[in-house]
């Protein structure tokens, strides 16, 4: 029986997405050894795979707690003696690499995003742009979540086109409808207006997914509908930002932030419109998971949502940081059922069709095949 060891340091969407791979991938033919940091529920993950360690991985940069990461990583590498050594997100692709080196094992990465596409000073783009390009010489194949993504790898010369292929994210369409039809959530148990318009969106609160911009969008709309209500389906660390930014516009009445949720379909399904407007993306799975759930959808044009969304078909596509718009696309569609109805119709197709898990299952298990024979 062949073994593939996961690495994996980022939760959120990482770990919403490895959940639903490793509910269909290949249990016939390999082995699944899971070594992740303490942000994973061991109740979620366990069941799922043979074998589950934790290690010690933060997501900022600490050379001293990095090195220390590496040498345990390095000696549960031994001591499981993978064919496949499969690396998630940047810190754990980082570590990974590092702590295989000299070892003779084959090594897969998937970064969920390249940290050189974020905001941040052109010296820290560069750095991850270098970080990227080194150890890409010590891996085998590289994994892009999107066209985007390989497009961004090949433009930056991390790595030749030949070490790149594109796995587009999926979610589990079986799992959501029977969510969807099985939730009691109702709006009176949240205490929201059974009348309410509800525009929704899930996401960390952070700067990438432009809460701020949310908010402020919110405040146009609640002025041309006025039993408008939003909800933010997460947490984040610009929390308490965003709570003194509903309050300026004096929206405590019509927001509700859940927190932290372990399953967002509850609340998706309650939606009326489905928002995602962050400041640059790698792909956006909850984007799979609103037209899952038959929402319409208005996200911003950056980086791979084109890829997920067409705009006009799928959902409207907005330029990023502009409230005015977003609201105007917003209240087109409140006002236009015919709209609405058409966004919906063709987003649920084309779920179906291009973004399955079940088909990310089946690629990765010929690629698994490939890489351990």
């Amino acid at each position: 029986m062949k073994k593939v060891l996961f690495v994996v340091q980022a939760a959120g969407g990482v770990a919403a997405y490895l959940s639903m791979l490793l509910k269909y991938i290949d249990r016939k033919n390999f082995n699944y050894i899971f070594v992740c940091s303490k942000d994973y529920s061991e109740e979620e993950f366990k069941p799922l795979v043979d074998s589950l360690e934790y290690i010690e991985m933060n997501r900022e940069i600490n050379f001293r707690e990095d090195l220390k990461a590496i040498f345990q990583l390095r000696k549960l590498i031994k001591k499981h003696n993978p064919d496949i050594i499969y690396l998630h997100s940047s810190k754990a692709g980082a570590i990974g690499r590092i702590a295989a080196l000299g070892l003779g094992k084959k090594v897969i990465y998937n970064a969920h995003g390249w940290a050189f596409n974020m905001k941040c000073s052109k010296f820290k783009r560069n750095f991850y742009e270098y970080i990227e390009r080194m150890l890409a010489l010590f891996t085998d194949k590289i994994i892009a979540i999107s066209k985007f993504e390989q497009e961004s790898a090949l433009h930056n010369r991390i790595c030749s086109e030949r070490k790149i292929e594109i796995i587009e994210n999926g979610v589990d369409i079986d799992s959501i409808n029977e969510i969807v039809e099985k939730t009691t959530l109702t709006r009176a148990e949240i205490k929201i207006p059974e009348d309410a318009y509800i525009v929704g969106m899930v996401g960390r609160i952070s700067t990438q997914k432009a809460v701020d911009v949310f908010v402020e969008t919110a405040d146009i709309i609640k002025k041309s509908i006025p039993n408008a209500f939003f909800i933010i389906v997460g947490d984040g660390e610009e929390r308490n930002e965003i709570e003194q930014l509903i309050h300026k516009y004096a929206l405590e009445d019509s927001f509700l932030i859940t927190g932290w949720i372990k399953n967002p379909i509850d609340y998706i399904q309650l939606f009326d419109q489905a928002i995602l407007l962050p400041r640059w993306e790698g792909f956006g799975l909850v984007l799979a998971e609103y037209m899952a759930c038959r929402k319409p959808i208005v996200a911003t044009q950056v980086g791979a949502i084109p890829n997920v969304i067409e705009n006009n078909i799928n959902g409207i596509l907005v330029p990023p940081n502009n409230p005015e718009k977003t609201a105007q696309v917003v209240i087109d569609i409140y006002c236009d059922k015919d709209l609405k109805g058409f966004l919906v119709k063709n987003g649920y197709d084309i779920v179906r069709e291009r973004f399955d898990i079940k088909r990310v299952a089946m690629q990765h298990r010929e690629l698994f095949k490939e890489y351990a024979n």
